[in-house]
């Protein structure tokens, strides 16, 4: 009986939350499939996104989830992605949310209020990980780097399915300077570039990046993954490179990944 009993509780459901700079969304997802049970719940972000505000935000959103019939058991942990680099729990950068935050254990922090273990994870290495686990790169050996392109660039290091964290590789200096300053998605609509003159500077920051690191795979997510084909066909790099495939769910999933693996809930 136990031994089913463990196996239950590894196939079970878990609750994965996203912290935005905009918007705080949650899910419950099935780890099997790398998908959510149900439809994800959002609520504004609040302004100024201090610790204590945004903490009683994700508050509301796991106690939408933990009322719906497929939700985990009461005391299951809880996976959490933040907009900045997390080390040993602790905020050490905070680009889009309130300057507050630098240096809070945010993990005690939301473990105190929810009365569950929570662990956090920088949200792009949340995306990434799903992405490796469920997506374009799943069954990929070797280094498979995920990077967002965005408000900024985002990335994931992935290396034999296991996350080496916190890769800033957005803050690269490339022909003086920050890469993010000039190749992510805000950076092509602020100085109206082409699709054609935009190919042109990811090519740049992308091979910098092989010549770095010589992944095996590339995989673009953010929000002009959706028009990956005006851009992607354009690079010419060893490395084969695709678009992500879990969108704006991945950080959810990432989430609940990976609070799975460190509790040994996931194969």
């Amino acid at each position: 009986m136990a031994k089913k009993d463990e196996k239950t509780r590894k196939n079970a459901p878990l609750i994965g939350i996203d912290i935005g700079g905009t918007g705080i969304k949650g899910g419950i997802v099935d780890l099997k499939k790398g998908k959510l049970i149900g439809d994800r719940f959002r609520l504004a972000t609040p302004q100024p996104a201090t610790p204590e505000a945004v903490v009683e935000v994700v508050a509301k959103v796991v106690e939408e989830l933990s009322a719906r019939p497929d939700a985990p058991e009461a005391d299951s942990p809880i996976g959490v992605t933040f907009p900045g680099i997390i080390q040993h729990g602790v905020v050490h950068s905070a680009a889009n949310v309130d300057k507050s935050w630098l240096n809070t254990d945010i993990d005690a922090l939301l473990t105190a209020r929810l009365g569950r273990p929570v662990e956090v994870i920088n949200d792009a290495d949340a995306a990434g990980l799903a992405e490796a686990r469920y997506g374009a790169g799943a069954g990929i050996g070797g280094t498979v780097l995920v990077i967002t392109l965005g408000t900024g660039i985002g990335s994931a290091f992935i290396f034999n399915g296991h996350l080496v964290p916190n890769a800033e590789l957005g803050h690269l200096e490339i022909d003086g300077f920050d890469a993010e300053s000039k190749a992510s998605a805000v950076a092509r609509e602020r100085d109206g570039l082409s699709w054609e003159e935009y190919s042109v500077l990811l090519q740049r920051y992308f091979s910098h990046v092989e010549f770095l690191f010589s992944p095996e795979l590339f995989i673009v997510g953010g929000g002009i993954s959706k028009r990956a084909d005006e851009y992607l066909p354009r690079l010419k790099l060893r490395t084969p490179i695709v678009p992500a495939e879990l969108k704006n769910e991945a950080g959810i999933v990432g989430a609940a990944l990976e609070i799975a693996v460190k509790h040994e809930l996931a194969k």
